[in-house]
C-alpha cells in the first residue's frame, strides 16, 4: 500500500480524480482530454506549491518515507562496483553500519553508511540503523584503510541516533564517536559527508565530520530528534511540529545557518518518487567533488577541514 502523509492528501485526491476520469473515458469511449489536462495542470501545480514549502516537521516525514532509498540502493545505483568490507575487529560486524571499497565515476572511494533495513526482519537485522560502539569503530577502521591505500572516504548519513542501549553504553558509546570526531578532522584523505535521510545526534556525527557536508532536500540533522525535544521541554510528543520548527533541522535552515556546504536536489515529490534520478543528483555532485579534492594538498585539506568545523557557531561575550 503507498504511503501518503496528510499533507499529501490533496495530490492524492487529484490523481485519483484523474484515474476516475480515465476510467470513465476508456468505458464511455468518450474523449476526456480536456479534462485530464486540466487536472494534470492543476496536479503539477499543486505538487510544486506542496514540496516547495514543506514545514519542518513535514521534511521529517518525508526522510522516513518507508520506500526512500537507503546507502544500500545509493550503492548499488551509483557504484560500478561494491566489495563490502566486515568487524570491527575488536567485539563483532554491526551491522547499522555498512562499508566497503566502490567505484563511482571511475575513482575508488570507500563508501560507508547507515543501513536501516526495508521490512521488520532487515529493521530489526539492522537495529533501525542505529549504531553500537563497534559499528562506529568498524567506519574508523575502513577510514583509516581509506587513508593507507589513500582514497577518499564516502559517508551516507541515515540514522534515528547512536543505540542508546545499556550495553553500548558500556562498550564505550561515547568514546567511540567522539575517537572518530579527532581522527575525522585530521584524516589525510577527502571526506564526503551527505545526509540522505535522518540525520539525528551524534549518531550521525559519528560519520560526519568531512570537507565537503551535503543534505539531500527533504532531510533533517540536529542533535535531538523533534519527539524526543517535545517530550524534555513538554513531556509529551505532542508538540513535535513545533519543537521541528524551534530546531531549525531543515536542509534549507541548515545550509542558512552555515552549517552544510550545500542541498543536492531530490526528484520532485521525494526521492522515493524516482530513486534513479536522486541517484544521479547526488552521483553528479560526488563525482564533481570527488574531482577538485582529490586534486588538493593533503595538508591542505586537513587545516581547511579543521578551519571549516572551528569557524561554526556564534559566542556572545
Amino acid at each position: 500500500m503507498k504511503t501518503t502523509f496528510d499533507f499529501e492528501k490533496p495530490i492524492a485526491d487529484l490523481q485519483l480524480q484523474i484515474e476516475k476520469v480515465e476510467q470513465v473515458a476508456v468505458k464511455t469511449k468518450v474523449d476526456m482530454s480536456a479534462t485530464v489536462l486540466e487536472l494534470q495542470e492543476k496536479l503539477a501545480n499543486a505538487e510544486k506549491e506542496i514540496y516547495g514549502n514543506l514545514s519542518g516537521w513535514e521534511n521529517v516525514q518525508m526522510s522516513r518515507h518507508p520506500e526512500r532509498p537507503q546507502t544500500f540502493d545509493y550503492i548499488n545505483m551509483i557504484c560500478d562496483d561494491f566489495i563490502e568490507l566486515h568487524g570491527d575487529r575488536t567485539v563483532r560486524d554491526d551491522k547499522a553500519i555498512v562499508g566497503g571499497f566502490a567505484s563511482i565515476g571511475g575513482q575508488s572511494v570507500m563508501v560507508i553508511g547507515h543501513q536501516k533495513g526495508k521490512n521488520t526482519k532487515e529493521r530489526q537485522y539492522r537495529n533501525f540503523g542505529m549504531a553500537n560502539p563497534e559499528g562506529y569503530r568498524k567506519a574508523l577502521r575502513l577510514m583509516k584503510m581509506a587513508e593507507k591505500f589513500n582514497k577518499p572516504v564516502v559517508t551516507l548519513i541515515d540514522t534515528m541516533g547512536a543505540y542508546p542501549g545499556l550495553e553500548a553504553e558500556e562498550r564505550g558509546q561515547g568514546e567511540a564517536i567522539a575517537r572518530n570526531l579527532l581522527e575525522m578532522s585530521v584524516l589525510k584523505v577527502p571526506i564526503i559527508c551527505v545526509v540522505i535521510g535522518e540525520g539525528a545526534s551524534g549518531g550521525a556525527l559519528g560519520i560526519g565530520i568531512g570537507d565537503r557536508v551535503y543534505m539531500l532536500e527533504h532531510t533533517w540533522y540536529s542533535v535531538i530528534s523533534p519527539e524526543s525535544c517535545s517530550s524534555i521541554l513538554w513531556r509529551s510528543w505532542d508538540h513535535k511540529e513545533k519543537a521541528a520548527e524551534a530546531l531549525k533541522l531543515t536542509s534549507k535552515d541548515m545550509l542558512g545557518n552555515g552549517l552544510i556546504d550545500g542541498i543536492i536536489k531530490e526528484p520532485l515529490g521525494g526521492a522515493h518518487q524516482n530513486p534513479e534520478l536522486a541517484a544521479e543528483f547526488l552521483k553528479t555532485k560526488l563525482v564533481e567533488d570527488l574531482a577538485i579534492l582529490t586534486a588538493k594538498d593533503k595538508d591542505i585539506l586537513v587545516d581547511e577541514r579543521i578551519a571549516k568545523f572551528s569557524n561554526m557557531g556564534v559566542v556572545v561575550e
